[in-house]
């Protein structure tokens, strides 16, 4: 499909199911190859096939490599508020034809694939002080 072509199927999504925004589907279609580029890699070159659960995988760590702490305020900007909804453009993308899928491939896949603020918040915050220990060894308060 060229490029032009593709985005007029993405716009005409869009159109159809406002909940995510283009820019998700963007993403998705990076991360799809992110994950099969990957898989490839470690099955000899081979390309095959990838499940919902290891699309899930790879959108974690291309989301996490490309936005790090940006990546879970980029995702609800773009409507994203967990595994399933991946699962709901995935499938839109399908029965568009620019994905394709397997007999077995369902939306419930990507059901409770993982917790974005675990994943995708939880990496970045500080951590905390021991107990009884408000400043770390050698450093002074004001």
């Amino acid at each position: 499909m060229e490029p032009h072509e593709l985005d007029e199927v993405i716009d005409r999504i869009v159109a159809q199911d406002p909940r995510y925004a283009r820019e998700a589907y963007d993403f998705m279609r990076e991360a799809v190859e992110f994950t099969q580029n990957a898989i490839r890699k470690a099955n000899n070159n081979r390309p095959r096939h990838i499940t919902g659960q290891e699309l899930l995988a790879g959108i974690r760590t291309y989301a996490l490599e490309q936005y790090g702490p940006m990546a879970l305020m980029l995702f609800h900007e773009w409507g994203i508020y967990r595994c399933e909804d991946f699962g709901e453009i995935v499938f839109n993308l399908v029965d568009h034809g620019i994905f394709s899928k397997t007999e077995s491939d369902r939306k419930e896949d990507f059901a409770g694939g993982y917790d974005f603020e675990e994943v995708f918040r939880k990496p970045f915050k500080p951590k905390q002080p021991a107990a009884g220990r408000p400043f770390p060894p050698g450093s002074t308060s004001f």
